[in-house]
């Protein structure tokens, strides 16, 4: 078709995925039309087809998108320009490739559910993907603040390794705004929410993952990596790979982990968290809040802030990089004495 102003207006939109609608005077410029009516000029050229997104259609003049096509065209032609194609499949699979090998297992697992879980492109040439795809699949997040801010970030940094690797030209979310971040939860459960909330986990998996974030507060992503091997007397050590520090991370446990202290291997966290608010009748809270809630208590238990902070491997003034440095104390004897305090006052909650 010899596309013109009036023909591209009124051009028909594929019922999903996009179409193309080539140019008969110019070969493999075009027009790509996708579900959602986004209109973009493009261009398709080499023996692999390669596809080069020039513009949307209203910002830019058909006349000036057909200049700029044969400009491209005449690049290619003389060598100037050899863009590297490569299909969205493939090059988020050498990319998480690299994280592996440099990243920690559970940051691996973060970026493969949200690049994987969020952005599903398939075999599309990552260089055909205009600003709108990725805005389209961002706004399906919308309503899940801490969802969308993480699967944004993780997203831009997938997307300015592909550009480092010359896979795009540039980057389609260089004027995307980011979103706000999530607010910071202040959330602590009361001791009769703890009480509903132990008595309610179930005898599995997920259960008993609960019940050692109440007894010990670690994070969650560390406690359910937990094995065999990691187990001492009394203590537990966590593996730098598996910690948000990179650093081992040696705590010990209340007597009251011990029954909890094995098959800890799970993944459907979101519907086993929502069977538990069901049955305890306890809302509005997280995992990641038990964490909080030990804190809080043992510091109206008068456990020193220092000690605190030390068992949960937080990192922050009390136990920041400079001050490891020079503080090489490891508050064993305190932890447990302030591990033994919470045992008792949790015994005598639980009435066990």
């Amino acid at each position: 078709m010899n596309l013109t102003d009036i023909g591209i207006r009124a051009l028909d939109k594929p019922e999903k995925g996009a179409t193309v609608y080539y140019d008969d005077t110019l070969k493999g410029f075009g027009v790509r039309v996708t579900a959602n009516g986004v209109k973009s000029y493009v261009l398709t050229h080499g023996p692999r087809r390669t596809r080069k997104t020039i513009g949307r259609v209203g910002i830019i003049k058909l006349q000036d998108a057909r200049t700029s096509a044969k400009q491209l065209l005449a690049e290619y032609t003389l060598g100037k320009t050899q863009p590297v194609s490569k299909r969205w499949k493939a090059a988020l699979a050498e990319y998480l490739a690299e994280v592996k090998a440099n990243r920690r297992k559970t940051t691996l697992k973060s970026y493969k559910r949200h690049l994987e879980g969020h952005f599903k492109f398939g075999d599309t040439l990552i260089e055909a993907l205009s600003p709108n795809d990725f805005q389209t699949a961002l706004d399906r997040l919308k309503g899940r603040r801490s969802e969308y801010h993480h699967a944004f970030v993780y997203l831009r940094i997938f997307i300015r390794w592909a550009f480092r690797k010359h896979y795009l030209d540039k980057n389609p979310l260089e004027r995307m705004k980011p979103p706000p971040g999530s607010k910071k939860r202040k959330r602590v459960l009361t001791d009769a929410e703890l009480v509903k909330v132990w008595n309610s986990c179930p005898d599995d998996p997920f259960g008993r993952i609960v019940r050692l974030l109440i007894l010990c507060g670690q994070r969650m992503t560390e406690t359910s990596n937990i094995s065999h091997n990691m187990i001492g007397e009394d203590t537990i050590t966590l593996p730098g790979e598996y910690t948000k520090n990179h650093r081992d991370h040696t705590f010990p446990f209340p007597k009251m982990a011990r029954p909890y202290l094995h098959h800890l291997t799970y993944g459907g966290f979101s519907k086993a968290k929502k069977r538990l608010d069901e049955a305890s009748g306890v809302y509005g809270w997280t995992l990641h809040d038990l964490r909080r809630t030990l804190k809080t208590n043992w510091a109206k238990l008068g456990v020193a802030k220092a000690v605190s902070e030390k068992y949960i491997n937080h990192i922050s003034g009390e136990n920041s990089g400079e001050e490891e440095t020079y503080n090489q104390y490891d508050y064993l004897p305190e932890m447990r004495a302030a591990v033994k305090r919470w045992e008792a006052y949790l015994q005598k909650l639980f009435k066990t």
